[in-house]
């Protein structure tokens, strides 16, 4: 249970930023393309509490954490937040604009893993021991980042991805994909509990920790 507590404390403070960014930079982006939806409802804000999902932000990522813990392995844990309110129709291109709407999550998540990254070297350099506190939570704030990055880039609607292959899809194809979408989160949890999901996203998780490795 200690060790649990110890986790949940390095990590909390990652989780927040990287949903609250993620979800900030969806709607930053939709007003700049033309859509104040999510403006008008307060959702370009850095407030944590306005984009967290009691279930996707909380209940599911405790279950599979404490789930890995008993199980004594690193399974792959996962969340979302509430997303943020996007009318596609009040984009000035809508087709393409959906594209850099979509995008934008995941390029936060990558800035934000550099600036961890960077973080990391900062006390490297200082003499931080690899155990400390801060050292743990910069670890943390890396994975997490690039977990929810390369998460959101799968291609299957509605996740970020999937918006972005509907965006690049000429549009007697992009009508059929996107029929997909209310399937798409039980297609995700049956790919989860199967876990088929951790086996596809591994090797680009890897690639993408070794990329960051590089400013190390």
């Amino acid at each position: 249970m200690e060790s649990l507590i110890q986790t949940l404390t390095v990590m909390a403070l990652p989780v927040l930023f990287a949903i609250t960014l993620h979800e900030a930079a969806h709607g930053y982006v939709a007003r700049h393309f033309g859509d104040p939806t999510a403006y008008l409802a307060g959702r370009i804000s850095l407030n944590p509490i306005r984009h967290i999902d009691p279930i996707g932000t909380i209940g599911v990522p405790l279950f599979l954490l404490f789930s890995s813990k008993l199980l004594g392995g690193a399974g792959f844990i996962f969340g979302w937040a509430k997303p943020v309110p996007v009318n596609w129709s009040r984009l000035r291109h809508p087709k393409k604009d959906i594209l850099w709407v979509a995008v934008a999550g995941p390029a936060a998540n990558f800035l934000m893993a550099l600036g961890w990254t960077l973080f990391l070297k900062m006390l490297s350099l200082s003499g931080s021991l690899p155990d400390s506190f801060w050292v743990q939570m910069a670890i943390a704030g890396i994975q997490i980042n690039i977990i929810l990055m390369v998460f959101n880039m799968l291609p299957l609607p509605p996740l970020d991805g999937g918006r972005v292959v509907y965006s690049l899809l000429p549009p007697r194809w992009a009508e059929p994909y996107a029929r997909i979408e209310p399937y798409g989160m039980l297609i995700l949890l049956l790919l989860l509990f199967s876990g088929v999901l951790w086996r596809v996203l591994q090797p680009i998780i890897w690639l993408w920790y070794d990329f960051f490795g590089w400013f190390l």
